[in-house]
């Protein structure tokens, strides 16, 4: 380079070290895992036959679906894959939009959450004559809970949902206030973050203690619950010694001292996009996927000069090692571990006949870095695009596209090159996806963002361009986000010819926003909310 690196000005931002240290770096295990695998087995066999001995007893379909629930909700519905599809198209077949058992609610929730579009209309019996929701919902609170979560489940246009929401969160948010009630804290949790949006790992810690509580649970899967959340966090735990040993060996802090160190936070965050055991290289990936997305978003938005980027992004579409010469050392150290990550994929993927597959991933991310390298140009130039020019660049540099299409590697025989052709198109179930996560990061991040030279957020395009308050442009960009959620519901009902396991990924992509972006951006400002997530997921064990 002509210009010393001491003498170029540089759009630094100072992140927050690490909250970690090395922790993560050896893996203890705790637990005679024979022991408790040969216990699991007889636990699955025997929910297994609670599940699908109650098919053919018409008068058991109410409480087969209030099992399947707290299947779900307990976090190991990956026990249960066949047997739930098994019962789920049996109910399907039995009622199709005509369901007479009790429990509507979590029927018509846990049937969409399965890819049948049963109809809202069943909803029409709870309002009288004029309009308004009957006096009996008034006084059950739990059937005004199930009615609340059911309604996260609706899509564009469903007036009656948009009705029952507004009803149920209002008299919801009453009855949250009255101190003798004994879920209050079930209600307020529930407002704060409706299920449908929630992490499942999350969610299984939060409801487990719950269940346990109830008189009528059932004490086979409560051990099954609490014994196979163990088993998986070993696993986890496991993975993320791993990719921390990888993570030390560039030792990335040291290297990249401008970058987030969020190793661990990419771990969570992969494990809140699947936590299934099968998938555990796929999470690996998906880990080190998010960990070089931040070093490559730091080094685009908070580091390199525009001459340097340039460089860079040539280098990355040349992909040879020969490239390196031109870069200056961090940026070789980045395009070293790119290559490593990519690498080790590879290995993978050879054995499993998809070596491939690669090369979609890499097309993701070959758009994803020319997205950067444009908003690199127009920070430089001090450029605010407008809104439509904004959203087609930073919907792909968000990094939410190429995060779903890596999160597909090593998936198994699930993934075929045709889905790897049908997310590269963008399509509206990915889209609505992308464009979420994209407003969310917005609202959280573009403050802090301005303090340095930044390309301009949505938020500021949308004030420049519409002349209005940035109070009304949040109030909009929150509204977004609830759009996005149904057209996800609508597309994830639609998409007939997508695997479920595909459309889930998606979904868990949205709901891992839920944690990490909402209200404030947890993942650069890593505090207590997202530690004690960490925590209770990879460190802390389950007492059984």
């Amino acid at each position: 380079m002509s210009v010393k690196q001491e003498d170029v000005k540089r759009p630094i931002a100072k992140f927050p070290p690490s909250v970690w240290g090395d922790q993560f770096l050896v893996y203890n295990q705790q637990q005679d895992q024979a022991g408790v695998e040969k216990v699991v087995q007889e636990l699955k066999e025997e929910v297994r036959k609670q599940i699908l001995g109650a098919l053919n007893v018409p008068t058991e379909h109410t409480n087969l679906l209030k099992l399947v629930d707290a299947v779900e909700r307990l976090g190991i519905d990956y026990y249960f894959e066949e047997a739930i599809k098994q019962a789920l198209q049996h109910l399907y077949d039995t009622y199709g939009d005509n369901w007479n058992g009790g429990a509507t609610s979590v029927w018509f929730r846990i049937m969409r959450q399965h890819g049948f579009f049963v109809s809202s209309d069943i909803f029409k019996s709870y309002k009288g004559k004029d309009g308004a929701f009957k006096e009996p919902l008034e006084k059950d609170v739990e059937g005004l809970l199930e009615l609340y979560e059911a309604t996260y489940l609706r899509v564009p246009g469903e007036v009656i949902l948009d009705e029952a929401l507004a009803y149920t969160r209002g008299r919801l948010d009453d009855i949250s206030r009255d101190p003798s009630l004994s879920n209050a804290k079930q209600i307020q949790e529930a407002l704060k973050q409706p299920l449908h949006k929630r992490v499942p790992r999350i969610e299984a810690l939060r409801y487990i203690p719950f269940y346990e509580q109830q008189t009528s649970h059932n004490e086979s899967l409560l051990k099954l619950a609490k014994l196979g959340f163990n088993l998986l966090q070993s696993l986890h735990k496991k993975e993320l010694t791993q990719i921390y040993k990888w993570w030390k060996g560039f030792d990335v802090p040291t290297n990249v001292p401008y970058a987030r160190n969020r190793l661990v936070e990419c771990h969570f965050w992969s494990s809140c996009v699947y936590i299934e055991p099968q998938y555990s290289e796929s999470r690996m990936f998906l880990a080190k996927v998010l960990s070089m997305e931040t070093l490559l978003d730091d080094t685009y938005d908070a580091f390199g000069t525009l001459e340097e980027l340039e460089i860079f992004t040539e280098a990355i579409k040349s992909w040879s090692i020969t490239c390196l010469d031109g870069l200056p050392d961090n940026m070789q150290l980045i395009y070293r571990m790119l290559l490593d990550m990519y690498g080790d994929m590879e290995k993978i993927l050879i054995k499993m006949g998809q070596a491939h597959h690669l090369n979609y991933i890499r097309e993701a991310m070959m758009e994803y870095i020319g997205c950067y390298l444009k908003e690199a140009r127009w920070a430089n130039a001090g450029y605010i695009p407008t809104m439509e020019e904004h959203k087609e660049v930073t919907t792909v540099s968000s990094g939410y596209k190429f995060t779903l299409i890596a999160s597909f590697a090593a998936m198994g025989d699930v993934i075929t090159d045709d889905t790897f052709k049908w997310a590269l198109t963008m399509p509206p179930l990915a889209k609505s996806c992308c464009v979420l996560c994209r407003v969310m990061d917005d609202i959280v991040t573009h403050k802090e963002e301005q303090e340095r030279m930044h390309v301009a957020s949505g938020i500021q395009c949308y004030m420049k361009e519409h002349d209005v308050t940035e109070q009304h442009v949040y109030d909009l960009f929150n509204e977004k986000v609830e759009e996005a959620w149904k057209e996800m519901n609508l597309e994830s009902l639609r998409c007939k010819d997508v695997e479920m396991p595909i459309i889930m990924r998606v979904i868990n992509l949205a709901r891992a926003m839920d944690v990490l972006y909402k209200d404030k951006d947890h993942y650069t400002h890593v505090d207590e909310e997202l530690i004690n997530h960490i925590k209770s997921l990879v460190v802390d064990a389950i007492v059984i």
